[in-house]
């Protein structure tokens, strides 16, 4: 081969290895800085996550013992946030996937529904609630502080004490209603081999024989040792229920399928609501209460759940956690409990939508265990969960320093026995447009204006020392704001008549009546437009932030 040819090449070669070699050199000086970049970065994650612990070490120093601080009340700090997307999903299965959920179409078809015009009503009163669920879950997530906290900045630190009491007072009233079906569930089951008990009488005033108060107290008491263990226990309880419920719901489901060779004739019934129904043209008379109520169910927690957001982690977190896990559980569950209840008329010749009445069907004692167990789980989780933390921190909330997390989860228990809850669930008419209408009305109003204070005025932005010392930024008038409880009352008023008449206790204008049966949405957008309207805009004004609050607490 020629000399001039394999210069070149051998040129080319050395080219080729010093580039390679000058490359090598470069991707290692690249991957030592990215290491550099991300080491980097690391310390300055930790730095502010020291920091924002620093902020909330030094809020609880310059804080403790005085009357609106206490240990339980306290901004979560950032290292203490163990909650991810998967526990906020977790935590919605869980909490829908309960007997309530079940039957909660029940009185839909009962009243004129076909099957899917009561699964969509369902579905959309839960998207319709998840709004206001992941517009409060932000200041949760954002400052570390539970409901009644939260609202000391619209209401004040004394006012803040009105929303939390309405709160605490009706979920007070759901565990009683979530307790009684828990031990019902136990006196079934146990009915099954004590056919005595069937003959017991009533005792006097309560209306239930002595074995059914018995089993509805065994259950309270269980609600009470889980409780007084700590949030911590919550949440390894919804973790656990949240699968295994699912399970069981689709097993059944899967069950009633084939034991009744199909679906059963619940899911091709027509709508009475059609033309030549029972109730035809009445449609929408009867869809917005419905809606409204099924808004209503979960109203509570749209209001409180920033006790369960203070725990997590991201806002991204609980945005997504909720959105995937509210509508669709409560959809799907929904959906099992009118296709179970559908087959049932075919396998037992009646519809059975209660599924502690299902359950005493089955002759194996193996799925009579198995079923309690599976019932019980599913109401102590959702009954813990959505009706003790939040009235328990609302009860704190009245004297921080003499009332702890656990003394208000047994004020809770204690109110829950003294409503007599098997009262409120024997008429499902009732049980929907009297309790759930009727206190929707209330929360609608409050969810007005805590978030017309925190995203219109403030912007998101609080002045996180302001909500535990007196004589600050959110002290307004002696503690209440004037302002807030105008708006609170102007959004609840207009619902009062109708709530009269429904009960039976005066002689309402239809007007008034028909103004009920949207309740939730007028007491919510009253508010909301009259705190606007009153409210001084030099009183909320959006920026009012201590050093260590705009330092540190902020994601």
């Amino acid at each position: 081969m020629p000399k001039i040819a394999v210069d070149p090449l051998l040129h080319l070669l050395r080219c080729y290895v010093y580039n390679a070699g000058e490359l090598d050199f470069q991707l290692g000086m690249m991957k030592f800085t990215a290491t550099q970049m991300q080491s980097a970065m690391n310390e300055v994650a930790n730095q502010e996550l020291n920091s924002k612990n620093h902020d909330v070490e030094m809020l609880e120093a310059s804080l403790t013992g005085r009357d609106y601080w206490s240990e339980d009340l306290a901004p979560v700090p950032r290292s203490a946030r163990r909650w991810a997307m998967r526990d906020m999903i977790a935590l919605w299965v869980a909490l829908s996937a309960c007997i309530p959920t079940y039957m909660l179409a029940s009185s839909l078809i009962e009243q004129g529904m076909n099957w899917w015009q009561a699964i969509l009503t369902i579905f959309l009163g839960n998207l319709v609630v998840l709004v206001p669920m992941v517009l409060n879950a932000h200041a949760g997530t954002k400052y570390g502080i539970p409901f009644p906290v939260f609202c000391r900045a619209a209401f004040g630190l004394r006012g803040a004490n009105v929303p939390a009491l309405l709160r605490a007072l009706v979920a007070c009233g759901w565990f009683g209603i979530q307790t009684w079906i828990g031990g019902w569930a136990i006196y079934k089951v146990l009915e099954l081999y004590f056919s005595s008990w069937s003959e017991q009488t009533k005792l006097p005033f309560l209306e239930i024989n002595l074995p059914q108060l018995i089993c509805f107290l065994a259950f309270w008491s269980l609600n009470q040792y889980v409780i007084w263990r700590g949030i911590d226990s919550v949440r390894t309880l919804l973790n656990i229920k949240a699968p295994l419920l699912i399970g069981l719901g689709l097993a059944l489901l899967v069950w009633a399928y084939r034991e009744a060779g199909g679906w059963g004739p619940m899911l091709s019934q027509r709508s009475q609501f059609v033309v030549g129904g029972q109730r035809e043209g009445q449609f929408w008379n009867f869809f917005f209460p419905a809606l409204t109520a099924n808004v209503g169910f979960w109203a509570t927690l749209s209001l409180n759940i920033p006790d369960f957001t203070r725990y997590v982690k991201t806002q991204r977190d609980q945005i997504l956690g909720q959105s995937i896990g509210l509508p669709l559980t409560m959809g799907l569950y929904s959906f099992i409990g009118v296709a179970v209840t559908s087959a049932t008329v075919v396998i037992y010749g009646k519809a059975i939508w209660d599924p502690v009445e299902l359950l005493s069907r089955f002759e194996s004692p193996f799925w009579h265990a198995l079923g309690l167990f599976g019932l019980v789980l599913a109401t102590l989780a959702t009954n813990l969960a959505a009706n003790v933390v939040g009235p328990a921190n609302d009860f704190a909330n009245l004297s921080p320093r003499h009332i702890s997390f656990r003394t208000g989860a047994i004020l809770t228990g204690l109110i829950g026995i003294l409503i007599q809850p098997w009262r409120l669930v024997e008429d499902p008419s009732g049980y929907i447009f009297k309790w759930l209408v009727a206190y929707s009305a209330l929360l609608g109003a409050v969810g007005g204006v805590m978030i017309a204070d925190y995203y219109v005025l403030r912007r998101m932005r609080l002045d996180l020392r302001g909500l535990y010392e007196p004589q600050g930024p959110y002290w307004y008038t002696r503690g209440f704001h004037i302002s807030a409880m105008v708006a609170l009352v102007a959004g609840i008023l207009p619902c009062v008549p109708g709530f009269l008449a429904t009960i039976g206790m005066n002689t309402s204008v239809s007007l008034w009546t028909e103004l009920y049966h949207y309740a939730w949405f007028i007491s919510f957008g009253i508010s909301f437009v009259v705190y606007l309207a009153i409210t001084p805009t030099h009183q909320n004004p959006p920026a009012i932030l201590t050093p260590s609050a705009s330092q540190g607490i902020h994601p």
